[in-house]
């Protein structure tokens, strides 16, 4: 597959967090087209649009309002136009009946959220690293599981 940039969607509705994860996606040196929703319920209404471009990766964080982000996964998994999406739920705190939750439902990535700017960069740009290296190489995306 020959692919130009990565287009990801981040849903939060902590309007830093959105800047942040921008400013990251920015400065990395694989090109990422990103858009940004502040709930569940916009998130969903866009993705289920005909027209809608699916990315290649979710970001939803796990206490979005609207439609909370299991939710959200049911619905991917409900519909195949989302089976070579990557799903990744962030929070700052997870405990393992949750984490464990959020696999069985289906997502992909089960990222806790750094404190600082600087791990969050690393933990993204690894994220973000190897979903590029999944998608140009034709990996099975349902191999795919990470817990950061």
């Amino acid at each position: 597959m020959n692919k130009e940039f990565l287009n990801v969607i981040v849903a939060d509705n902590n309007e830093n967090t959105l800047i942040f994860f921008k400013n990251i996606f920015k400065e990395l040196k694989i090109p990422v087209k990103i858009q940004c929703f502040s709930n569940g319920l916009d998130l969903m209404e866009y993705l289920n649009k005909e027209d809608a471009m699916i990315p290649e990766i979710v970001f939803i964080q796990y206490e979005i309002p609207g439609k909370s982000s299991l939710e959200c996964i049911d619905e991917f998994k409900r519909n195949e136009k989302f089976n070579n999406m990557v799903t990744a739920i962030y929070s700052d705190l997870f405990d393992e009946d949750e984490i464990e939750d959020i696999f069985v439902r289906g997502a992909n990535i089960c990222m806790r959220k750094p404190e600082d700017f600087k791990n969050l960069k690393k933990t993204l740009t690894d994220i973000i690293t190897i979903n590029w290296q999944y998608h140009t190489s034709g990996l099975n995306k349902d191999n795919f599981i990470l817990k950061v």
